[in-house]
């Protein structure tokens, strides 16, 4: 891009700037404005933005903003933006702040005043979650798993019993033994989907209950290669799809005479099912 650009950055202006996970043509065009017409890029690894900034032909200066010296540089450019300066503030891949650098500069610019403007783009978090087919409704980022496995089956413990989907990172490294600590406390069936470079040539979405995930990635080497995305199915209850006809009826039939819980609970003990799933049911469907 050029200098001439129809975009003008305001001064004293943060801007939060999204950029590719994989392929370069997620850029989007307002990126690009800004990109090329604030006056300072504050960038987690000034290299790797260097190569994204010559692919553009945007000349904009950088500063290194990563998680080693936010905390101590974060204060010098919100001097610059009280100075009337105006700043994009970029992660090595995706939108920043999402397990990357830029919540201390962010807290501070707000603390100090300074505007603030997000731009939408490219988040792997969201582009996992909306091809992985798991429930989206409700959701949690949880970030990058612990280094230990004590701290990852904690961490899988604290959220076993909730109902949402949640997101990780993990690195290529780590993923089996992630993998292996998760099967260990969540069991063989809850569904997990696996997203691995995603928008790169070699992008893999491959969902599967825990028990044939691990065995299917052990199969292939290339199949932990690369950025990851971990996609965990919420608990569930006994389905109540699976409640068979007869039992529901039973139920029905029994909720004439009894109190919900009551029938739920002679209707478990008749057909050897969990009294929950009925008495989930009932509410769900009997009046």
């Amino acid at each position: 891009m050029t200098d001439n650009n129809s975009f003008n950055s305001s001064p004293a202006t943060l801007y939060i700037v999204p950029t590719p996970i994989g392929n370069l043509g997620d850029i989007t065009q307002r990126a690009i404005e800004v990109l090329s017409s604030v006056d300072l890029i504050a960038a987690e690894d000034t290299r790797h933005t260097g190569r994204l900034l010559s692919h553009l032909n945007i000349g904009t200066r950088t500063f290194a903003l990563h998680d080693h010296n936010e905390q101590q540089k974060a204060q010098v450019l919100v001097e610059k933006l009280l100075e009337g300066q105006s700043i994009a503030l970029v992660s090595d891949a995706g939108t920043p702040l999402i397990s990357d650098p830029g919540y201390h500069l962010v807290n501070q610019c707000r603390k100090a005043g300074v505007q603030v403007v997000p731009l939408p783009g490219a988040c792997a978090v969201i582009t996992a979650l909306s091809a992985s087919g798991l429930p989206s409704d409700r959701f949690s980022f949880e970030g990058f798993l612990p280094p230990k496995s004590k701290g990852r089956k904690d961490r899988f413990l604290e959220l076993a019993k909730v109902e949402r989907t949640c997101i990780f990172y993990e690195s290529p490294h780590r993923i089996m033994d992630s993998l292996a600590d998760m099967l260990d406390v969540l069991g063989a069936e809850r569904q997990v989907v696996l997203a691995r470079e995603l928008t790169k040539t070699f992008e893999t979405i491959q969902g599967l209950p825990l028990g044939e995930l691990i065995p299917w990635l052990e199969e292939d080497a290339n199949r932990i290669r690369g950025e990851m995305v971990i996609l965990v199915h919420g608990h569930r209850e006994d389905s109540s799809e699976e409640l068979p006809d007869e039992a529901r009826r039973t139920l029905s039939i029994l909720t004439k005479e009894l109190p919900l819980k009551k029938a739920a609970a002679l209707t478990a003990e008749i057909y050897n099912l969990k009294k929950n799933a009925l008495y989930k049911w009932g509410l769900e469907h009997l009046d």
